[in-house]
């Protein structure tokens, strides 16, 4: 097996951080969490695991660590619908902030020298 051509489960997927790798019992365990847990972030429409051939919930690690942050906001008490939407928010956040930083670059790059 060389790394120009993974064969094997994962496909040469191991890097890829929105490959839904992870079972519900294996995500749950790796987030100290239940699978309720899981399914009820799922329910608030945070995380939508994808589905395996035979309807098991798969989880990808990108999922997985948007669950961590509901995860860390619940256990401080916060209710879990309310944690699901700073999380969305959270994400949204983040995003906004990554395309302005681009237009902004991509700006100073297009503003060529002025004359004097």
């Amino acid at each position: 097996m060389t790394a120009e051509n993974p064969t094997g489960p994962l496909n040469g997927h191991l890097d890829d951080d929105d490959f839904p790798a992870y079972t519900m019992g294996r995500a749950a365990e790796m987030l100290g969490t239940t699978q309720a847990f899981l399914r009820a972030i799922g329910e608030a429409r945070l995380i939508t695991p994808l589905r395996s051939a035979g309807g098991h919930r798969r989880y990808s690690r990108y999922q997985l660590r948007i669950a961590a942050r509901a995860r860390e906001l619940v256990d401080r008490g916060t209710p879990i619908e309310a944690a699901c939407r700073i999380v969305i928010l959270e994400d949204q956040l983040e995003e906004a902030q990554r395309i302005n930083a681009e237009y902004r670059r991509q700006a100073e790059g297009s503003a060529g020298p002025t004359e004097v």
